[in-house]
């Protein structure tokens, strides 16, 4: 058996040709996809980056693993303690040791234990390369190392090959060599340039005034990444540079792809892509950034094709990414961990049966303290800290109607909001009768001060703000973040 896993960092479905967008920017990932099965419901259970893979790779929610954020005590794995044996057990229940323990030998492409001092994320691995550049790689970068791996040792039986590419996350980074090939190519339908005068008023990190985060600040060496959006044509070069970031990895997947098929092993590899999260490229008002518990943030590609197991089809059931663990084990006749929180679809892929969830509950730390339940048609979302952004408490989005969540419809649908609760403390009293520990890692960020990217940055923001004809929110945030301005 061959596996090839592609973790593709950023990638938003929504900017797929496969999942429906109208430009050609996944053309080799669509020829996967229609062999295999596509999810459309499949969500990260925790982001951003760090929280998504240590929750992938140990099959465990933050709230388990500990690993909710990107600093303080969430931004590590929780220690086992007294009870931990000769071997801790991400030794053996890892994503990688469960592949390992099904006889094949695991080999990763990543830089990403470096980038977030995640050296668990290495657990199970046989064989590690890190590709240099703690995330910053563009696949020029990768490809050619990837390939060498693949041209020595794809004839051979029995492997795990997990690669991950950076370049749809920021800054955009394809090589001017490449152009763009989506110039004459229209935008979105929905971002209308009544939208974007609507974006430019919003306030906070990554708003359509501050791309930089806390500014409008631009680096020489990523012209095709902006720093704010002021018209149309700003607009276009956001959009565009993430596309181009897309179809540019995408090209480089597909030498990948022209590799193997060269070796005479793409008949019988299984192929899954997916990412650690999406982008939020206008939902909530945000663009390029993963800084949420939203639609954009947590909805995520998944395509599986498994020659002799899957056949061509779309599933639209409710899934976590951490489900994987479960389905790869019972597809490989392994016995499935109590530790693992994930639930086997293994059906969707043998027998296309309807095996999807009820509803999920999805959480970010890292950016704001958010926790959202999705469920039905409905997003609804939970506010802990606003990360800047003047989040109310409450926010509920009807996706069937508005996918990029555009309109709070909070106010006009009580019950609605009262079944999300429902869900979400139900979610949250397993969880916590669940495991040994009597901390929430959510509430472990809020005691520390907050998400590790909304810390500090207040006061200078608040001239930002000033400056760009926005101070009307500076009283709010200084009342809902006296702390702040006092650093």
């Amino acid at each position: 058996m061959r596996i090839l896993l592609l973790d593709l960092d950023s990638l938003s479905p929504d900017h797929m040709g496969c999942y429906g967008y109208h430009r050609n920017t996944t053309p080799n990932i669509d020829k996967i996809a229609g062999n295999g099965v596509r999810f459309d419901n499949y969500y990260t259970s925790d982001a951003p980056c760090s929280p998504s893979r240590a929750a992938l790779m140990s099959g465990r929610f933050g709230i388990h693993n500990g690993i909710v954020g990107h600093g303080g005590t969430a931004g590590d794995m929780r220690q086992e303690g007294a009870s931990r044996s000769f071997q801790d057990k991400l030794a053996h229940e890892s994503l990688p040791a469960l592949l390992r323990s099904a006889g094949l030998k695991t080999v990763l492409f990543s830089p990403f234990g470096e980038r977030h001092s995640q050296w668990t994320f290495y657990a199970g691995f046989s064989e590690m390369h890190n590709t240099g550049n703690r995330g910053m790689e563009s696949a020029e970068e990768v490809t050619p190392d990837v390939l060498k791996w693949i041209e020595h040792n794809a004839s051979e039986d029995n492997w795990f090959l997990y690669v991950n590419y950076w370049d749809p996350h920021t800054p955009y980074r394809a090589p001017e060599g490449f152009g763009n090939p989506f110039a004459d190519e229209p935008l979105p339908s929905w971002l209308t340039e009544e939208v974007l005068e609507r974006h430019k008023r919003k306030v906070g990190p990554h708003s359509a005034r501050d791309i930089n985060m806390y500014n409008n600040l631009t680096h020489p060496s990523y012209p095709r990444h902006p720093g704010e959006i002021l018209d149309m044509d700003g607009l276009r070069t956001m959009i565009d540079g993430y596309d181009c970031g897309i179809r540019y990895m995408d090209e480089h997947i597909g030498r990948l792809f022209a590799e193997l098929e060269r070796q005479q092993v793409m008949d019988d590899l299984v192929v899954i892509i997916t990412a650690d999260h999406g982008e939020n490229m206008g939902q909530l008002g945000i663009y390029g950034e993963h800084g949420t518990a939203d639609q954009g943030t947590c909805h995520i590609p998944m395509i599986v094709s498994w020659p002799g197991v899957t056949r061509s089809h779309v599933d639209s059931g409710l899934h976590y990414h951490l489900d994987l663990l479960p389905t790869l084990a019972d597809l490989l006749k392994k016995p499935v961990c109590d530790s693992w929180d994930g639930q086997s679809y293994a059906a969707a892929l043998t027998d296309g049966q309807a095996c999807g969830r009820e509803y999920l509950v999805v959480s970010q730390c890292a950016h704001v303290c958010q926790r959202s339940v999705r469920f039905g048609d409905w997003i609804y979302m939970r506010t802990y800290h606003d990360g800047y952004h003047l989040f109310p408490e409450e926010m509920l989005y009807h996706l069937k109607d508005d996918p990029y969540e555009q309109k709070d419809v909070a106010d006009a649908h009580l019950a609605v909001r009262k079944d999300a609760v429902y869900y979400l403390n139900q979610w949250h009293d397993e969880q916590m009768k669940s495991m040994p520990y009597d901390t929430d890692p959510l509430w472990t960020v809020m005691k520390e001060g907050g998400p590790f990217h909304a810390k500090g940055h207040l006061k200078a923001y608040a001239v930002r703000l000033e400056q760009s004809e926005r101070g009307d929110a500076v009283e709010e945030l200084r009342r809902r973040h006296p702390g702040e301005f006092t650093i």
